[in-house]
């Protein structure tokens, strides 16, 4: 891209943003909460719209001026009901973990129950662990997964709800390689009375998308970012039947926020526009099939996954168990070494981890970057090459720059969306 006014203003930021982009457009990025916006949501998160202040809500605001920020604000709003099937929506969190915020000030008050995944078992922080407001604001009942196939056994979170009784229940997470099943969790929320919540933020791409079973008709709040799979700005969105949304509108602003993002609303527009197209169906299927070709390429290279694979977009893996000419490493030195040569994941606490979070056992993969840039399951194999050989010379500096040098030649194939037009 080109930065004519922010080079001859601040060409220190200019020259960094540049480097990025070139780091962007050379890597394999792994991470699976990562991904390439379209130029068009990048244009219109860098518009005039920045300039806006507009607390309150389409035709209820507090300041004037809004004929335009309305009429956004409202396509977003009716396109994501489209494409998500839920009665009511709210636009304007900051993000997934805001979003998550005002569902528990909308509906719990201090000390009330709530329960989700753990976090290092797959879970997310805002889901009632310790060291976050959920964990320290609630009583957090954590359930964890199965220590055998590593699923959620909703046998177990049945004995634990109708012992702890939650007001509120969550499901999702940020390193569960499983589909979830929605309709049964509904009918233990259902049992106990209690509020169920779908927290699909790595996964509503693929929801919108066809690739994963849909919330919607099974739980009554649904929170996401618009990121992730659904390659759209950093945002957030509240989605949910007609019973909670004055409760969570209220709870959004003025109880947590003040005026939105409105130059994000209108990104998340523009992609929620995207996602409603066909190819965007096409992309989603694409990403689980590159994600399983991915895990049975790294499987037949002998490295253990956990929960023997995936069904999403993302891949777990336990890097400390050796096969063949690859050591034994730990997740962090591993993530490094992957980095090094121009493979970007995450080191991750795996289910039972023995080591601590900032030193786990696993790195954590995906698919939604690479699958955005076009590639599929002959790239897929090549990763997983990769993969092998960046772990069997992790101490090489010469070999991994070998392979970052293999890596650039591959990715120079497959132009980066919103990057390379």
């Amino acid at each position: 891209m080109h930065f004519a006014a922010l080079q001859s203003v601040d060409p220190e930021i200019a020259r960094l943003v540049q480097q990025e982009e070139v780091r962007q457009d050379q890597c394999i990025r792994l991470i699976p909460s990562e991904n390439y916006v379209s130029r068009a949501v990048m244009e219109a998160t860098g518009t005039v719209l920045t300039n806006k202040y507009s607390e309150g809500y389409p035709g209820r605001r507090y300041y004037e001026g809004q004929q335009v920020i309305d009429q956004i604000e409202t396509l977003a709003i009716q396109r994501a009901k489209a494409l998500f099937g839920m009665e009511h929506v709210n636009v304007q969190p900051y993000s997934g973990s805001p979003a998550n915020q005002a569902v528990y000030l909308a509906l719990l008050k201090p000390g009330e129950t709530v329960m989700g995944l753990s976090l290092p078992f797959g879970g997310h922080l805002t889901h009632g662990w310790k060291v976050n407001f959920s964990g320290m604001t609630y009583r957090a009942i954590q359930y964890e997964v199965d220590p055998v196939t590593h699923r959620v056994d909703l046998d177990r979170v049945r004995e634990l709800a109708l012992k702890e009784r939650p007001k509120l229940i969550f499901t999702g997470g940020t390193a569960y390689p499983c589909l979830w099943d929605f309709g049964g969790f509904a009918q233990i929320a259902k049992e106990i009375g209690a509020v169920l919540v779908a927290d699909i933020a790595h996964i509503s791409g693929l929801v919108v998308g066809g690739a994963h079973p849909s919330p919607a008709g099974h739980v009554s709040i649904v929170t996401t970012t618009t990121h992730k799979t659904l390659r759209g700005p950093r945002g957030g969105m509240i989605l949910s039947t007609a019973e909670h949304a004055q409760a969570l509108d209220r709870a959004v602003f003025p109880g947590l926020q003040g005026g939105p993002h409105n130059h994000t609303t209108a990104g998340i527009a523009v992609a929620l526009k995207e996602a409603a197209q066909v190819e965007f169906k096409t992309y989603a299927h694409q990403i689980v099939k590159n994600a399983k070709a991915l895990a049975n390429e790294l499987l037949a290279r002998g490295f253990r996954l956990i929960s023997g694979g995936t069904e999403n977009h993302l891949i777990l893996i336990d890097t400390t168990v050796a096969a063949g000419e690859r050591p034994s490493i730990n997740g962090k030195p591993a993530a490094k070494a992957l980095d090094r040569a121009g493979l970007e994941c995450n080191y991750n606490t795996i289910p039972f981890d023995p080591r601590k979070p900032f030193d786990p056992s696993g790195v954590r993969i995906g698919t939604p970057s690479v699958t955005s840039r076009g590639m599929k399951e002959d790239e897929m194999k090549k990763i997983a090459d990769w993969m092998h050989r960046a772990l069997v010379h992790v101490g090489d500096e010469a070999q991994l720059a070998r392979l970052r040098a293999e890596v650039i030649e591959v990715c120079e194939a497959f132009p980066p969306p919103g990057i390379r037009i």
